[in-house]
């Protein structure tokens, strides 16, 4: 068993939202269609004063709220994000400036689609279980982007969420650990390209499906572990379908995933959607509850982990905002609002 655990989370979510049926209504499409294809409602907007490093920031900050310790004790900082707004210049040192963590620290930018926020987390339980440093903040938080009548534009959103790992204190243990990693063009974005381009269909079962199955047995036999231990599951979420079929085909029953199922209501926040889902359920469970948390990033990869929820739970939990508060909290925005929020009008 691994000694590192999690000592604060925290998230964040911007506020605008537009719905499907705004989307299709431009593009002369069946919301109905839609919805129940991808089991997605609405998806959240940056602000235009927004992004990446914004929402990275405000949910270490509530991390470190519930963490209950000074920003000089993290010894690194990871940042994963495919949306970062410099294309050279690290969004990592921002954050950790804007928390008061520099200048003794280790700082790096991590990239590998959705998955670059659990592999933020695993990096600091690596230095953290090693002894090397004593706190480490990950941090998953993204801006995403869809071409404007591609079917992600019904998805792609924004939000984040970062985790302090740390030996003392843990709200939650991380029992285990496993990655599963190949070579698979699902999804990609050239240099100087605005938007990404996808495989459409195969990002299904040869990309998303046997990536999140693996990493998933894969923690499960390593640990020894059954489907039926688990309490709360969450996997990565481009879409609300995808999670829970996954998790049918794991055999583990929808009403453990649901509590961490944010895509049909915020959409696909990429590198934050694993860590986010994550966020809601301890935001709910109890001491001893046990958490399975698989992402997925094209390319492609999976980061398992099995997680243990301790008593400090209960005293930290209400020390910043949960993440239904950011969830609940909305402005409903037009599509032609929606486009001047997202900069999709060059001139």
């Amino acid at each position: 068993m691994l000694v590192a655990g999690i000592v604060g989370y925290g998230a964040y979510v911007p506020r605008y939202r537009i719905k499907v049926e705004e989307i299709a209504r431009v593009w002369n499409k069946d919301p109905e269609a839609i919805k129940k294809g991808l089991n997605l409602l609405e998806k959240s907007v940056p602000g235009l004063d927004e992004d990446s490093v914004t929402i990275a920031v405000e949910a270490s900050r509530n991390a470190l709220s519930r963490a209950g310790i000074s920003p000089e004790k993290i010894g690194a900082v990871f940042v994963g994000s495919e949306s970062p707004p410099y294309a050279v210049k690290p969004s990592a040192t921002i954050v950790a400036e804007a928390i008061g963590s520099v200048p003794v620290m280790m700082a790096a930018d991590l990239e590998f689609a959705c998955k670059a926020g659990t592999q933020a987390v695993l990096n600091c339980i690596g230095l953290v279980d090693s002894g090397m440093i004593d706190y480490g903040l990950g941090v998953g938080s993204d801006t995403s982007q869809g071409r404007p009548g591609d079917a992600l534009e019904y998805s792609a959103s924004a939000g984040g969420a970062a985790f302090i790992i740390g030996k003392k204190d843990a709200l939650a243990e991380v029992e285990e650990f496993y990655s599963y990693t190949t070579d698979t063009p699902d999804f990609w974005r050239k240099e100087g390209q605005e938007y990404p381009r996808h495989g459409a269909r195969f990002t299904g079962r040869p990309a998303y499906f046997k990536h999140v199955l693996s990493a998933s047995k894969g923690v499960m036999e390593k640990g020894g572990y059954s489907p039926s231990d688990f309490d709360y599951a969450v996997f990565h979420q481009p879409n609300g379908k995808f999670p829970l079929l996954a998790a049918k085909q794991l055999g583990i029953p929808k009403e453990k995933v649901l509590p961490g199922l944010l895509s049909p209501v915020i959409g696909n926040t990429y590198s934050g959607a694993t860590l986010l889902g994550l966020a809601a359920v301890l935001d709910r469970a109890g001491p001893g509850d046990l958490i399975l948390a698989t992402s997925y990033g094209s390319g492609a990869g999976s980061d398992a982990m099995v997680i243990r929820v301790t008593d400090r739970i209960e005293e930290k939990r209400d020390k910043a905002p949960k993440v239904e508060e950011y969830v609940s909290r909305k402005k409903h925005v037009t599509y032609g609002e929606y486009v001047k929020l997202r900069r999709k009008l060059k001139v």
